[in-house]
């Protein structure tokens, strides 16, 4: 008698040391999934290679390593997709007036632009997925989406945008009975703030808020919410739970603070929560240095005599 086939899935960004690589041993671990992890460079994949995980080169942002990709895996690895897990990413943590526009497009382009080419890519293999309950696509978001914090907007707003796209997703495939999935983590224990599309850059000298740059490059680094934030494989272990289901849910809400958004996202008033996204990041010493410097003096030292 023939063994069960195993669940195909492709996770993008599987680089050492982030929730990609995280989740895909978590994935293979099961034996109940053949996992191909991907990744721009594939000498940053040696956690996954070392577990027998298959790998691919792919750049998310490159149309030709898409294509390259997707032929690969329709090629020489196997006929359909049951699942594509839309992992890769980077963050942004700074003030939006700092951010030189360019970073922005860039940043627009990796958390959003190439989750759909990703999606159109690979959709005819996911079609073809005789997994029962259908083929599923996976969009790593944010709790970010739901409730942003100061200068953390950017980031946020591109998970905003990831996670409009993916309702509508969800809606326009279910005629063609493919499920679409909304991961929403909270804090968790990774690289992603050394990944982050500043490169983990302070408060620059020519901003609006240097002479908070005390609180703030600390804030910057992540280190005030590390010791609160979810250890990844507990993160992984919850993630792969809802992904092993038939039906997985529409939303799945897992990492430090998740509750506590949710919570106010839906049951407190708006100004309330904006209050705690302020006080969250310790806006509070943001203004009382700013306004023991002088708030015309900060506003001088950028932009000359107003």
């Amino acid at each position: 008698m023939s063994s069960k086939p195993r669940t195909t899935v492709l996770i993008t960004g599987c680089s050492d040391g982030g929730l990609g690589s995280t989740l895909a041993l978590a994935l293979h671990a099961t034996n109940h999934f053949r996992v191909f992890a991907t990744g721009r460079n594939l000498t940053k994949l040696s956690r996954v290679s070392d577990a027998g995980i298959e790998t691919l080169a792919l750049d998310v942002v490159s149309a030709s390593s898409v294509s390259a990709c997707v032929s690969e895996v329709l090629d020489n690895l196997t006929p359909t997709l049951d699942v594509l897990v839309n992992n890769a990413g980077a963050g942004h943590i700074g003030a939006l007036t700092d951010v030189p526009l360019e970073s922005a497009r860039d940043l627009f382009e990796l958390n959003v632009i190439s989750c759909l080419g990703l999606v159109q890519a690979f959709m005819p293999l996911l079609l073809r997925s005789t997994r029962p309950g259908g083929a599923v696509i996976v969009n790593h978001t944010s709790v970010a989406s739901v409730l942003c914090t100061p200068f953390v907007g950017l980031y946020g707003s591109t998970k905003a945008a990831m996670a409009t796209l993916t309702t509508a997703l969800r809606a326009e495939m279910r005629p063609f009975g493919l499920r679409v999935v909304e991961l929403k983590s909270g804090s968790i224990k990774s690289n992603i703030n050394q990944n982050s599309v500043n490169g983990g850059v302070g408060v620059p000298e020519n901003s609006l808020y240097h002479a908070a740059r005390a609180w703030l490059n600390t804030l910057f680094t992540g280190e005030t919410f590390e010791e609160q934030a979810m250890a990844p494989a507990a993160w992984a272990a919850r993630v792969v739970k809802e992904l092993e289901k038939r039906s997985p849910p529409d939303e799945i809400w897992v990492g430090a603070f998740v509750n506590l958004v949710w919570f106010a996202a839906n049951f407190l008033p708006k100004s309330m929560a904006e209050k705690l996204a302020r006080d969250t990041v310790g806006l509070g010493k943001v203004e009382k240095s700013i306004a023991d410097y002088g708030r015309d003096k900060a506003v001088e030292d950028v932009y000359g005599k107003m």
